[in-house]
């Protein structure tokens, strides 16, 4: 199998994977083909990489992640490799932004500064 179609095949993994969440995601080149976009779309804020390899070198596919990302997205890189799970890869600074937004909703909204 070409890597071509096997990263075709964990970019419709991925989406499949993501929509089951009930998120509306699609693979980003499936339509217009153009380098750049995200391997898969509709997560807002996020520019995935997917990589569906048994040997990644993650800092380069989390620079590719960077480079290849609009301003405003987070990079993060979605991988597997066989008979393995989905994990996701960001870089330390990235994450806690989106846990500080996640922490910052859920547990100090509606507070008073008393509580």
């Amino acid at each position: 199998m070409n890597s071509r179609d096997k990263g075709k095949r964990g970019e419709l993994e991925l989406a499949g994977k993501l929509r089951c969440y009930g998120f509306d995601v699609r693979r980003g080149q499936q339509f217009c083909g153009a380098n750049g976009d995200a391997d898969v779309v509709g997560l807002l804020g996020i520019h995935i990489e997917c990589k569906r390899v048994e040997h990644l070198n993650l800092y380069d596919a989390i620079s590719q992640a960077k480079y290849d990302g609009k301003i405003g997205e987070l990079p993060a890189v979605f991988h597997r490799k066989n008979n393995c799970k989905w994990l996701v890869t960001m870089e330390l600074d990235d994450w806690m932004e989106m846990y500080q937004e996640y922490y910052n909703e859920r547990y100090t909204e509606g507070k008073s500064d008393d509580e």
